[in-house]
């Protein structure tokens, strides 16, 4: 049974959409006093493992080139205080997700470094305001799908149900434009590494514009000239009761854009050959109709936390081992995340029919999830690597693994590496995040400075990134 921990900030355990409520006048006073300003615990727990927070780290570390977007650990000197592995995981296991303890209990070699916690995510001071006010107005429409009165913000620092915490990952706090330069991964059980494609990430993300959440993606493949120059683009809104997903892809054999539906859900993401679905981008994107969220409450759980070394410094033969990462190159801490419960509505299809989410929160990113099929066994385990922009300040989980352990294969996306890197730019004009712009693929989207790039929030909505080179799709319509 898992252990729930009480705060000042969970609710009743087990609340459904049903038990929804504005944010209350008392509820209101703790963010910023007991609470930080996104509804976090200021306070540690009781045995000092989880310190206060302090306001996260906000000042790069001596060594760092300003600019590059390859950050250096600021704690590489630490040393681990213990490894949880098979052999003593029964001593830990209130602290480890289901997941974690199917992948103890499958591979002897498989281990967690637990380290020193650190509270280092940060948010800039504008964005904490914006929340303290959002906070009072923030709501959802159509059973939990859609947002409303809110924009900029942490919509539900406290959260009342399991909607509107999945709505604080979609939409938590990023800088609005960014690139990336990063390399997918596909590793089979015996250790055969493939490389499904590197290559370049744009993004724009710019929260309730006319009503949408609009992001632009495009990228360029290298290695192959056969992939090399492939685009896509999504366009989520924030009112799902309306519209769904507008995704668009380009291929440049074909020489033409076309509209591309099926790039949602459970659609297998070419980029880590299948090993995960287009919905399990950064842990989870996209609408919420098919599954009815729950929230659960909070927990004490090891999660990858400060993951600068795995993010940015390992090389693919350090990285990628036999059937999961190293675990020479991945830090854990212990942090408390909330935890949210999906289930299959009646009627959907997915893939999954069950699936349980852990969200940290300091960030309100996802870090975890358990994947259950259609039996009802654990079938996939997700991963994000929290690694915080500490120049930006902002937090960062771009790099995400899902493990298949049906198959023992798994795959990795969004990873700078030893070559790769995650940079703040400007942006290009609002006309070119368009299906017709979309061609022009190997142009930066990031290289002209507009005034609703350089406005005062700068937020994007994780629930519209995906990888920047897809394969073709012929659907013209939804799956339901």
């Amino acid at each position: 049974m898992k252990r729930i921990i009480s705060s000042a900030a969970a609710l009743v355990a087990l609340l459904s959409y049903g038990a929804s409520a504005k944010l209350t006048a008392d509820e209101a006073k703790k963010l910023g006093t007991s609470l930080t300003a996104v509804g976090a615990e200021k306070a540690g727990n009781a045995d000092g493992t989880i310190p206060e927070y302090t306001g996260g780290l906000t000042q790069a570390p001596a060594g760092y080139a300003a600019g590059s977007g390859s950050r250096i650990d600021p704690f590489a000197a630490e040393k681990s205080l213990f490894s949880v592995d098979g052999k003593n995981a029964a001593q830990h296991e209130a602290k480890l997700t289901e997941g974690v303890k199917a992948m103890l209990q499958k591979y002897p070699a498989y281990r967690l470094d637990v380290f020193p916690t650190h509270r280092s995510v940060a948010l800039p001071k504008a964005a904490l305001d914006r929340t303290a006010v959002v906070a009072r107005t923030a709501d959802t429409t159509d059973e939990g799908r859609s947002l409303a009165n809110a924009s900029a913000a942490i919509p539900f620092p406290i959260p009342h149900n399991g909607s509107e915490a999945m709505w604080n990952h979609l939409v938590h706090y990023q800088p609005v434009c960014t690139q990336l330069k990063y390399s997918a991964w596909f590793v089979e059980a015996g250790r055969r590494i493939q490389r499904d494609r590197s290559g370049a990430l744009r993004e724009l993300g710019e929260l309730f514009r006319a009503g949408e959440a609009s992001t632009g993606i495009d990228g360029e493949t290298e290695g192959t000239l056969r992939r090399a120059g492939e685009a896509v683009m999504f366009i989520d809104p924030v009112d799902y009761a309306q519209k769904g997903r507008r995704a668009y892809q380009y291929l440049p054999g074909q020489r033409r854009v076309k509209l591309a539906p099926d790039l949602a859900y459970d659609t297998p993401n070419p980029a880590t050959a299948g090993a995960s679905t287009f919905d399990e981008v950064y842990i989870f994107n996209g609408a919420m109709d098919r599954f009815d969220f729950t929230l659960v409450g909070k927990r004490e759980v090891y999660v990858p936390y400060n993951a600068w070394k795995a993010v940015y410094q390992s090389t693919p033969e350090q990285l990628l081992k036999q059937n999961f990462l190293s675990p020479d190159q991945v830090r854990w801490e212990l942090h408390r995340v909330w935890v949210v419960e999906a289930k299959l509505k009646p009627g959907k299809r997915h893939i999954y029919s069950r699936r349980t989410f852990y969200l940290d929160e300091d960030s309100w990113v996802a870090l975890m999830s358990d994947e259950y099929d259609a039996r009802g066994q654990l079938f996939r385990v997700g991963t994000a690597l929290m690694a915080p922009m500490y120049d930006a300040p902002s937090p960062a989980a771009d790099t995400h693994v899902h493990y298949d352990l049906s198959s023992g294969a798994y795959g990795i996306n969004v990873w700078p590496g030893s070559k790769g890197w995650i940079r703040m730019s400007a942006c290009k004009s609002e006309s070119a995040w368009s299906p017709d712009a979309l061609a022009a693929a190997g142009a930066d989207p990031c290289r002209a400075p507009s005034p609703s790039c350089s406005a005062s929030w700068p937020w994007r909505s994780r629930l519209l990134r995906g990888p920047a080179t897809v394969s073709s799709t012929r659907s013209t319509s939804r799956r339901q």
